[in-house]
C-alpha cells in the first residue's frame, strides 16, 4: 500500500488537462475581447458608411424636406439613418478663399457658404459629415479611452470638397 503515494508523484496522466485548465480561463478572455472589439469596429464602419451615404445624397441633390437646402435636411436624415438623436450629428459645410475658411459659426454657415470669393482667388466649396454614438462593449471593462459608463465614443465622419 506504501507504493500507491509514490507512484502518484511520478505519474504524468492528466498532465495536459491540467495545463489546459490552467489557460482556459486566458484564453476565453482573449476570444472574448476579440469578439469585443470586432463589434466596435463593425459599428465604427457603420457610422462612416452612413456619413458617406449622406454626402452621396447630398452630391446627387436628393432632400426629403423641400423647404430646406440639402445640406440643412442631411442631419435630420443621417440621424435616422445612424440611429442616434439629431444632437449627436454635426454637417458642416464652408466656402474657403485662398485656402482659409470663410465661417466657423454654425449659425450662419448656410449663408456663408452661399458667398463668393473676391477675384482673382481660388475658391473651394467642402462638406464634412460627423456622426458620434456610444459603444457598449458586451462585458464591461474599465481601459483607457472609455466613458464613465463604460461605454466608448465611436466617431464615423466623411469629407468632400464639392466645388
Amino acid at each position: 500500500m506504501m507504493r500507491a503515494p509514490s507512484c502518484i508523484g511520478r505519474d504524468e496522466r492528466g498532465a495536459s488537462v491540467i495545463e489546459l485548465a490552467l489557460t482556459a480561463p486566458f484564453l476565453a478572455a482573449m476570444v472574448i475581447g476579440m469578439v469585443d472589439i470586432s463589434r466596435g469596429y463593425n459599428a465604427k464602419l457603420e457610422l462612416e458608411q452612413v456619413a458617406q451615404r449622406a454626402i452621396e445624397k447630398a452630391m446627387q441633390g436628393m432632400q426629403g424636406d423641400e423647404s430646406q437646402s440639402i445640406f440643412q435636411g442631411l442631419r435630420a436624415e443621417t440621424a435616422a439613418a445612424a440611429g442616434v438623436p439629431t444632437n449627436a450629428v454635426q454637417v458642416r459645410y464652408w466656402l474657403e478663399c485662398n485656402g482659409v475658411r470663410q465661417n466657423n459659426n454654425v449659425a450662419t454657415q448656410a449663408a456663408d457658404y452661399e458667398k463668393v470669393c473676391q477675384n482673382g482667388q481660388v475658391y473651394s466649396r467642402h462638406l464634412n459629415v460627423r456622426i458620434e454614438k456610444a459603444y457598449v462593449p458586451m462585458f464591461e471593462t474599465r481601459f483607457l479611452g472609455s466613458n464613465a459608463d463604460g461605454s466608448f465614443t465611436l466617431v464615423g465622419e466623411a469629407g468632400l470638397r464639392v466645388q
